[in-house]
């Protein structure tokens, strides 16, 4: 966050300023690769994002919503 000065990166790079809140995986993780720190930890590999701009490139998938203690509270499809 520290480095993308807290804005989403997909929005800089439409013009808009937003505050990025999620880190996303570029390549997605997957129960083959989920142990792999080279997908999992690589810098190269997360981008910040906006709740917007992450609910975009995961819209077709189930998402799930968690409270503060990370319990799951709702499911959207």
């Amino acid at each position: 966050m520290k480095q993308k000065h807290g804005l989403c990166e997909r929005c800089l790079d439409r013009g808009r300023i937003v505050p990025g809140e999620i880190v996303h995986h570029r390549i997605e993780l997957t129960p083959d690769n989920i142990n792999d720190p080279s997908v999992t930890l690589n810098f190269e590999n997360l981008m910040l994002v906006c709740r917007d701009c992450h609910a975009q490139e995961h819209k077709p998938e189930k998402r799930y919503k968690v409270d503060q203690m990370g319990r799951v509270i709702a499911y959207e499809t």
